[in-house]
């Protein structure tokens, strides 16, 4: 039995063996952990689901191998080893046999071998099952389906699917149908080129004999760089910015947590300001359900309870766990469980279904003492939220005197396809309102 790369998550492209349990030649039952991955956002062990004798490791502790790939394999109680042989067998042949002329290539095949390059030589041992990236939708608009590796070429040579009729069967667009597209120039997507900006080559010949230190971005950072560049060229992106008044919330913060049970000498809760932002966001949502929507390409998804994302920084990154039904929660709920998400987020242990989804976000800076600053949008999301440090400003009194309050910025990002100007500035007045009357986020 072929143990395969787990896919953690919709976006999860491939994960790295950080740790094995088991040795080759071990005996396995369902249950036992095999070995440990670590994906750009999360780390779990992977069991075994049946009995039998772990005959072969294809990916030692450090590599990294693709959803899908055989990671291992698991024989039968007393049956040999013959995955791991016959990998060596193969491998031998291959440096054994001479390598096959050169032939001239047709325009068609010079595509096909230039599409398949960037994937490297095939190996039974190591296969690829499911897509390695999601190049879009197998089903069109129009209805036409399309196979996995002709959306996986239309991705990487920029043709639009909808513009190729399909020879497979009821009209299937198959890959020989984007090769055929290639060849011809026909199916290019239309539109401008999008900016790479400068080649690696080209930024290090700026610091040539300027002493440097050069990182391999890992995962997660490639993760980040490719969603956050994807946002800020697809999302219409503007904003709307409000200074709000705390004074009542963090005398109502004080009272909470002076009264907070005790629970074996520790306080059962004690919140935060950003606790309090988790649950007038939640609630403002529901006040503006329009706002309360993804962007999902033909449509707009309107959801019934409030799903908040809250930014989490990590070493070398950031991961946005998500507090479901906030609107339903008690500010200690929400407190608790912020704190047990964040705490294993920044382990590394969250499960696919604790970071994905929602409709909008938080990202708090203000324990850094930043004042204000603007967030890009986490597709789907239709906003984020981005709060500033509470400060002590002067502002005009009622009677036309000066005096202090404590404020903070807060800054909302809205993607203009789903949320207008007056809807996004509807949904902040409505957080405000909250923010400033705390006590009505208790009833």
């Amino acid at each position: 039995m072929d143990v395969l790369m787990p896919q953690l998550g919709e976006t999860v492209a491939e994960g790295k063996v950080t740790k094995w349990f088991k040795s080759a030649g071990d005996t396995v039952k369902p249950g036992d952990n095999l070995f440990e991955i670590e994906t750009d956002k999360t780390s779990m062990e992977v069991p075994a689901t049946s009995a039998g004798v772990l005959s072969a490791i294809n990916v030692k502790v450090g590599e990294v191998a693709k959803v899908g790939a055989v990671v291992a394999v698991i024989s039968g109680a007393g049956e040999a080893a013959p995955a791991s042989q016959a990998k060596d067998e193969t491998r031998a042949r291959g440096a054994a046999a001479p390598a096959p002329q050169p032939r001239a290539a047709t325009p068609a095949a010079a595509v096909q071998q230039t599409a398949y390059k960037s994937s490297g030589p095939m190996d039974p041992f190591f296969e690829v099952r499911t897509p390695g990236r999601n190049f879009g939708p197998a089903k069109l608009p129009s209805g036409t389906h399309v196979t996995p590796l002709a959306r996986r070429l239309a991705g990487e040579r920029g043709i639009d699917l909808s513009r190729i009729s399909g020879s497979g069967p009821h009209g299937r667009v198959v890959a020989a149908d984007v090769e055929a597209a290639i060849a011809s120039g026909a199916g290019r997507a239309a539109g401008p080129a999008v900016a790479t900006g400068a080649s690696p080559e080209q930024v290090k010949a700026l610091y040539q004999g300027v002493e440097h230190e050069e990182m391999p971005l890992d995962g997660m950072r490639k993760t980040i760089a490719a969603r956050l560049t994807e946002a800020k060229q697809t999302i219409p992106h503007f904003y709307v910015v409000m200074d709000i008044e705390l004074d009542a919330l963090l005398k109502l913060r004080e009272e909470a947590n002076a009264g907070a049970p005790n629970k074996d000498g520790q306080p059962g809760y004690k919140l935060s300001v950003n606790d309090f932002v988790i649950k007038a966001l939640a609630l403002a949502l529901q006040r503006v359900p329009a706002a309360n929507a993804v962007w999902a390409g033909d449509r707009i998804l309107r959801f019934k309870h409030s799903d908040v994302g809250v930014a989490v920084a990590l070493d070398g990154g950031l991961i946005t766990p998500v507090i479901r039904n906030a609107e339903q929660k008690s500010l200690s709920a929400i407190s608790n469980e912020m704190k047990e998400l964040a705490e294993r987020a920044r382990a590394k242990r969250l499960k696919p279904a604790e970071y994905q989804g929602g409709a909008s976000a938080i990202s708090n800076l203000g324990m850094y003492g930043v004042r204000e600053f603007s967030a890009i949008i986490n597709p789907p999301h239709a906003t984020i939220l981005a709060v500033g440090a509470a400060q002590r400003r002067p502002t005009e009194a009622p009677d036309g005197s000066v005096r202090f309050v404590s404020q903070m910025t807060a800054t909302l990002s809205c993607d203009h396809r789903v949320v207008d100007g007056a809807l996004g500035a509807e949904l902040l007045a409505a957080f405000k309102s909250l923010i400033e009357s705390p006590v009505r986020m208790l009833v």
